[in-house]
């Protein structure tokens, strides 16, 4: 073990990914809250002028950390410890106690890492950050901030930019704002009394959630992002809310559609996709904006993507390939993919010719709600 420690440094720009990648995700809530807001009484995140639902990037990127730690045994920074919340200095000391073994193996970082008594120093990890890099899935995604203290005391940090980022996510359907809000009751025994505590329960008919995300080949060079990572990341973000998003108030959230456009070049990328995605309806006329409020689930419309299409067509000798996934009950206009030992995206290049992108068919989720 001791010798791949060693070489992690030499191969990490062997084994990051070369070329950027570019994300659209979309995702649906039926009858629950997506992302409370805790300034506005945990209702949810709504931009009230234009009647359209929220969602943070940071509610996105817990759901992936969750599905990684809990069903693929992945170690994450940031997250709970034994259930317990950490600060990021103790979550450090809990990774070296947790490869204590591994550590141990290697001189320099036994001394670097445990003290004279045996116990994690986390101050010298930023000699090790390669290492760490290796153990800990979503510093490689999404970066972080780490505070390593220095020996004589001086508080310094390590700021790392994940190479997958997202803008926040909106809805692309009207959301007029939370239902009205059932008053919820708890009843608990204490001190021989019963005692009741009451809130409140908001939550949006229905929302199209659409993220867009990019995969940034220039920021992997500085975590070590590599292309098995990506594979995991694919399967991540369509499996993790069905999965992860259980509790009471987020039930009821599904993915619809997922696309990776990967380009063959760490220098573009095309921009936000969500723009060139349309609502129709079943007779394949776009559904007013306002109409869209009346949506309670994908058998009520249908998503037009030729727009995209051909956006996309344009800038074909810029795609290698694309990623792609999407709900069976999802019906989709102008995204024809050609069948066959090879599947493609039929469109059409900025002179007019008949193109095809090679696509690359997402496995469906293992667990997903009932449409």
């Amino acid at each position: 073990m001791s010798d791949e420690i060693k070489n992690l440094n030499e191969n990490k720009i062997k084994e990051t990914i070369q070329n950027n990648s570019e994300i659209l995700f979309l995702y649906d809530a039926k009858m629950c809250n997506p992302n409370g807001d805790p300034d506005d009484e945990n209702k949810p995140r709504m931009d009230y002028d234009r009647g359209i639902n929220l969602v943070s990037d940071v509610r996105l990127k817990r759901y992936i950390r969750d599905y990684l730690m809990d069903y693929r045994n992945e170690t994450i920074f940031v997250s709970k410890v034994n259930r317990e919340t950490v600060d990021a200095t103790g979550r450090l000391k809990k990774l070296i106690e947790l490869y204590k073994q591994e550590i141990e193996s290697n001189d320099a970082m036994k001394t670097d890492l445990f003290d004279k008594k045996g116990g994690a120093n986390e101050k010298n990890l930023s000699k090790h950050l390669q290492w760490l890099l290796s153990k800990m899935i979503d510093l490689r995604f999404f970066g972080a901030t780490m505070p390593l203290k220095s020996d004589v005391g001086k508080g310094t940090s390590i700021t790392l930019t994940g190479p997958i980022q997202f803008n926040w996510g909106y809805s692309l359907n009207k959301v007029a704002g939370p239902m009205e809000s059932n008053t919820i009751t708890s009843t608990f025994a204490g001190a021989g009394d019963e005692h009741s505590t009451m809130g409140k329960d908001y939550r949006v008919n229905y929302s199209l959630i659409a993220f867009h995300g990019i995969i940034s080949a220039k920021r992997a060079e500085h975590t070590n992002l590599k292309i098995a990572d990506i594979n995991l990341f694919d399967e991540a973000i369509v499996q993790a809310i069905p999965l992860e998003a259980t509790t009471r108030s987020k039930t009821g959230q599904s993915p619809v559609l997922y696309i990776r456009v990967n380009y063959n070049t760490s220098e573009y990328f095309f921009g936000d996709m969500r723009k060139y995605v349309k609502i129709i309806d079943n007779k394949d006329i776009q559904i007013a904006f306002d109409d869209t409020a009346k949506l309670r689930s994908t058998a009520d419309y249908k998503l037009d993507l030729s727009d995209l299409n051909a956006k996309l067509g344009k800038i074909n000798d810029r795609i290698t390939e694309i990623y792609f996934w999407h709900d069976e009950n999802l019906r989709i206009n102008g995204w024809e993919i050609q069948e066959g030992t090879e599947k493609k995206l039929k469109t059409k290049s900025k002179d007019g010719t008949d193109v095809m992108i090679p696509v690359i068919k997402l496995p469906k989720p293992k667990n997903n709600n009932p449409k």
